[in-house]
């Protein structure tokens, strides 16, 4: 069974990532109908740039929450949160 892991920003990283899926199915139709290279790359950078910022979000709020729990009351530093942080900022 999948554990569901959510976090209070979940819902404005959706928000986002929907946008710039949008913006994606229009860059598409724009290649599709010939449109200018410079409006297509315009729309590409919003894309991209959306997704960068839904990314950092998301890591952020991780790291955030990871680090809360990385210590357990004895100062002991807990080995499976420890293995998560290093593997989360391979997507820095």
């Amino acid at each position: 069974m999948v554990q569901i892991h959510t976090h209070e920003t979940h819902p404005a990283i959706i928000k986002r990532l929907r946008r710039a899926g949008g913006h994606l199915n229009s860059v598409v139709a724009m290649i599709e109908e010939g449109r200018p290279c410079l409006d297509i790359a315009q729309q590409l950078q919003a894309v991209e740039k959306a997704v960068a910022q839904a990314k950092k979000t998301l890591i952020q709020d991780h790291l955030d929450h990871c680090l809360e729990h990385m210590v357990d009351a004895s100062g002991k530093v807990q080995g499976k949160t420890l293995d998560d942080f290093k593997l989360i900022t391979r997507y820095l």
